[in-house]
Formats: C-alpha cells, structure tokens, sequence
C-alpha cells in the first residue's frame, strides 16, 4: 500500500530544485566536492546546503563518500541536463513552473489557471514583459528541452510548401527541410522568437529555403501551403483557442492541403486526460483522439489518418 504521507513530502523535489538552481552538480563535476567550497561558490549557508544534500543522498541523488565531501552518481549526473536546468532553475522559468504548482487548488476550483493571481500577469504576458523567460521558454521548447526534433510527420514527397505554426526558433522545420531538400518551410511565431531563428537556419544549412513571418498564429496565417504543422502547440491553450488555431490553418491551406498535429492529441483517453503543467499554466490540456474530431469539425476539417512514431493526427477539408 503506498503512504500517503510518502505522497505528501515536499522536501525531495524541492531539495532537487535547489541543488539545480544552485549547480551543484556542475560544481562537483568541475572538482568542488567539499560542502564548504560549495557553499561558497554557490553564494549560500554551508550547514543549510549540507542537510540538503546530505537528504539527496539519502534518497540516491549524489555520494557522500566522506563526511562533507560530495560526489555524482548516475542520478547525480541527470542534473547536469541543460534541459533540466531550464525547467527547475527557480531563479529562472523553472521557478515559475514549481511555484505555479501552488496555484493548482484556484485552477480546480474555477477551471482557469490562476497563474496570473501568482505572478501579477498570464503566463505568455509573463515571458512577453521578461527576456530572459522568453529566451529560457523558447530554447527549452526547442532542441535543449526536446533533442532533435523527429521530421518524419508525413511523407514529404508529396508536399512543397509547410509551414510550421508556432515553430519556436526552428529546430524542427530545419530538420524536416534538412530531411526533405525540395521543400520550401515559413516559420511563423511572435517577433523576439522568430529573431533567435536565424542563426539556426544557417547553422543547418538551410535558410535559402526558409521565410520567417513574425506574428501571432492567431492573426491570418500564410496563405497557399501544402502543409501547416502545429507541433506541441495545442495542449497548451483551451477548448476555443484549439479550435481559433485550427480554424486559421484551415483559411490558409490549400483545398489539397493538410495540417499535422504532433503533440497534444492521443489515441488513449486515460492519458489523455493526465494533469500536466500546462494545466496550471495555460489552461491548456491533451485531448483524445475521439475529442478531437470534433474540434476539426467545428474548424472546418476532418482527421484523415494518424500515424505512429512519432503520433501525428492528419487533418484535412472534408471531400464532401
């Protein structure tokens, strides 16, 4: 039987985030690994951060091979994901994703996240008013957070134009024009996103081919693509924004054309319905593919097909 009290103990998660914040795996990878030296070069008490992390080892995270001397092991050593920095950083994004948290009893009582009573503003006026939250959100949403993004989300054959809607600094429409040489991407997002995307497309070695388009996937997206991707968009934002962005998609593409969603949709009720972050952020949440037929058919389109690895949910205009 599991404890609940077990299910109630903070002090772990927060003792991660704190040893994070303070990159006290990075300290002992580069040779501090004397609870003193680390205090002091992380700027903080000696006999506080010593229970902190003596608790980490107690819990498996870190080696304590000699009294006040502290060493990685292999859990240790995830902490040393910048992707996981950016996300738990409390100084940083990843404070305002833990202490949203908090905010979880309002958003169940209302059904709106309640983001905006914690930190003064919504979360997307949040990173708009703060440049460092931007710049963290958005390489945490590209490949820092996620990796190299996986281009096989059809087959690009068949398709000349995409444009991926929402698509961050780039990092997945460099891979699906690096996979795909004939076609021709647009990246759409918000203007200070959009800046950070040049230097990615050179980098690939692909921006004879690409446009940039600065603005909201609200507004009227670029008309005539064979192809518009929403990538990890959806699950951010509620019922009538999914069904707004799709119904821009829709006005935009070709009467041939199509529109791939990869995240956000799954084919499983039960997981579809987990609490995620987005939640207490946005509102936002993952729909099942059941649900979400009838999201396309109040945009004007219909699900074509799905494929596996990675699951992508085609939409088309219906041929009727």
């Amino acid at each position: 039987m599991t404890s609940v009290m077990q299910l109630l103990d903070l002090t772990t998660p927060w003792c991660v985030h704190v040893a994070i914040t303070l990159r006290i795996a990075d300290r002992v990878q580069a040779g501090t690994s004397n609870v003193t030296e680390l205090a002091r070069e992380a700027e903080c008490d000696p006999t506080f951060l010593r229970r902190v992390l003596r608790h980490l080892v107690a819990k498996g995270v870190f080696d304590e091979p000699a009294p006040g001397e502290f060493a990685l092991n292999d859990t240790a050593e995830q902490l040393l994901d910048e992707g996981l920095k950016l996300s738990s950083d409390l100084d940083g994004l990843g404070g305002r994703f833990a202490h949203s948290w908090g905010t979880l009893l309002e958003a169940v009582r209302t059904g709106k996240p309640a983001y905006a009573e914690r930190f003064g503003r919504p979360f997307w006026e949040d990173l708009d008013a703060n440049p460092k939250l931007r710049h963290a959100f958005d390489a945490l949403m590209g490949t820092v957070g996620h990796g190299t993004p996986d281009p096989r989300l059809t087959d690009w054959e068949t398709v000349r134009t995409v444009v991926d809607v929402g698509g961050g600094t780039g990092g997945l429409l460099a891979e699906i024009l690096k996979a795909a040489p004939h076609l021709h991407g647009t990246l759409v997002d918000l203007p200070q996103t959009v800046a950070e995307s040049e230097a990615l497309f050179e980098a690939a070695g692909v921006a004879d081919r690409v446009t940039a388009v600065a603005q909201s996937f609200f507004d009227e997206l670029p008309a005539g693509s064979d192809c518009y991707v929403l990538a990890s968009i959806l699950n951010d934002w509620p019922d009538e924004e999914v069904v707004a962005i799709l119904r821009r998609c829709a006005a935009a593409m070709n009467d041939d054309g199509r529109v791939l969603i990869r995240g956000g949709v799954s084919p499983d009720e039960h997981a579809a319905d987990q609490l995620t972050l987005e939640a207490v952020l946005l509102g936002g949440r993952n729909r099942s593919l059941d649900e979400f037929r009838q999201f396309a058919l109040d945009a004007g389109l219909e699900v074509a097909k799905t494929r596996e690895s990675p699951y992508v949910v085609e939409l088309r205009k219906p041929t009727t």
